[in-house]
This record gives structure tokens, C-alpha cells and sequence, in this order.
């Protein structure tokens, strides 16, 4: 089985939508979709992704199904409720005397850093981030959605591995985002999804690439074979778009820190 996660192109996060840019990306990646054996879609309901996944579903004459769970992952760290946390996000704005939520990959480097937890593999769920915030509970009901999915294709999550009910060659493609795609990942390599939100920065239109492995009669493991992947960005001749990442260095002003 084959798995392809498409992250939304360049984003116009206030209006859930592409920039021009992000239009333009969506064209490029559109024009290598009927190489790249897409099989099944499914897409997110935010407008970014759909607007995204509308260009090759065009080209390809297909349509894809909305699943309300592949929209950018939705949990949220209340720092309200604990002081220590304030150093993990110390850019934390205030509204009515109360910290806004924030999402779980904005922390800073410092922290996680000194908080070992976080990037262990069982232990994140038990870190200071989890224990404020519905992180846990969120990405169980998320992964849980997803592994039903897979089960519909014959491949039946049984601890750390996938139990092959029914082999399958099949292709499926989510058009979704960068948080959500590090979650399915995470879950797929038994990582931390600390260790990926922090590690990784997917680039907009960036294409992942993961197929099964069935090395052992009816056990499967889902391998990587490409990690954000803008090929069709550099065939295109246009420039790889910088959101999902902070500042390569601290004095450059015109990128977030």
C-alpha cells in the first residue's frame, strides 16, 4: 500500500486560503499529478487544502472525499494554568488578562531541549505541553480516524505494527497540512510527534511519500521513500515557499522567530 500526504500550498491563513503563490504551486504540482498514480483522495475541509487539492483533482477528473479529521491538527496548550510553560512559548500573547492557546510546534528549541520527555516516544503524553492541553486526546481521536481508514484497505493496527488482513497495491493521497501530517507520521514510525512537528518543516505543496513493507507474511511497516518532496516547485522554476519555517538566522527580521 502507498500513501501520499500533500501539504496546501502557500497560505493566506486569515481567509483559509492560497495566496497567488500558493496558487501557482498548486498549477505546478497539478501538472505532474497524472505521473504521480494519486489513487484515492481525501482532503481536509479547511479552504487551503481545498483549494489546493482542486487543481489536480481537475486535472486528474476525480473527486475526493472531505474527512473532517485531516484538518490541521486542532490541539491546543492553555498556558494558562501553569507558569513553567510560559518559557516553552515566551512570545505568549495576552487577550482580556488571559494567554492565548498555542499550538504544540511553536515551542522554542530551549525547551524541549531540557524537557527529554517531549521527543521520547512513549513518554510525551505524560510532558508538562500534554498534561495543558488536549494534545493527547486529539491526536488519539485523530490516528484513530486515520486507522480505521487503513483498515478499510485491509491493513488492521495491532500494537506497533499493522496485521495484513488483505494485501493491497493501492495508492492513497491526503491533501492536508503540515501538523497533521507529522501526527499520521509519528503514528506510523512510533515516534513522538514532538520529535516530527519540531524536526521537520514541510514545505507548501510538499509531497510525503510512505509504502508498506511486508517483510514478514501478513506484518506490515509503513517506510518512507520521500520526505517533503518540491521537485515540481524546481521543475516549475519557482522559489520554495519559506512558511513552516522560523528565521535561518536570528537578524533576518522578515521571517518569523
Amino acid at each position: 500500500m502507498r500513501l501520499l500526504f500533500i501539504r496546501h500550498g502557500d497560505p493566506d491563513y486569515i481567509n483559509d486560503t492560497l495566496t497567488e503563490k500558493g496558487h501557482r504551486e498548486a498549477a505546478l504540482l497539478a501538472e505532474q499529478a497524472p505521473k504521480m498514480n494519486m489513487g484515492t483522495c481525501y482532503v481536509s475541509p479547511l479552504g487551503r487544502a481545498q483549494a489546493t487539492a482542486s487543481y489536480s483533482l481537475e486535472k486528474l477528473g476525480c473527486t475526493a472525499e472531505t474527512l473532517d479529521w485531516l484538518r490541521e491538527f486542532p490541539g491546543q496548550v492553555d498556558l494558562n494554568g501553569c507558569g513553567e510553560l510560559r518559557k516553552a512559548f515566551p512570545n505568549a500573547r495576552m487577550k482580556d488578562g488571559r494567554y492565548t492557546p498555542r499550538i504544540p510546534w511553536d515551542m522554542v528549541p530551549a525547551y524541549w531541549a531540557e524537557h527529554g520527555e517531549c521527543m521520547d516516544a512513549r513518554h510525551w503524553r505524560e510532558s508538562e505541553v500534554c498534561r495543558h492541553s488536549d494534545v493527547v486526546q486529539v491526536y488519539d481521536h485523530v490516528t484513530k480516524e486515520f486507522d480505521q481508514l487503513l483498515a478499510g484497505y485491509g491493513y488492521i493496527r495491532e500494537g506497533n505494527i499493522y496485521r495484513v488482513e488483505k494485501e493491497s497495491t493501492e495508492t492513497v493521497t491526503f491533501f492536508c497540512h503540515f501538523g497533521a501530517t507529522c501526527v499520521f507520521l509519528s503514528h506510523l514510525w512510533n515516534l513522538s510527534p514532538f520529535a516530527l512537528w519540531h524536526s521537520l518543516a514541510l514545505a507548501p505543496t510538499s509531497v510525503t511519500e510512505v509504502v508498506t513493507e511486508e517483510r514478514q507474511q501478513g506484518i506490515a511497516h509503513f517506510r518512507g521513500l520521500r520526505v517533503g518532496d518540491v521537485s515540481h516547485l524546481i521543475l516549475g522554476g519557482e522559489p520554495v515557499s519559506f512558511a513552516a519555517r522560523f528565521c535561518e538566522v536570528y537578524s533576518d527580521k522578515e521571517h518569523i522567530h
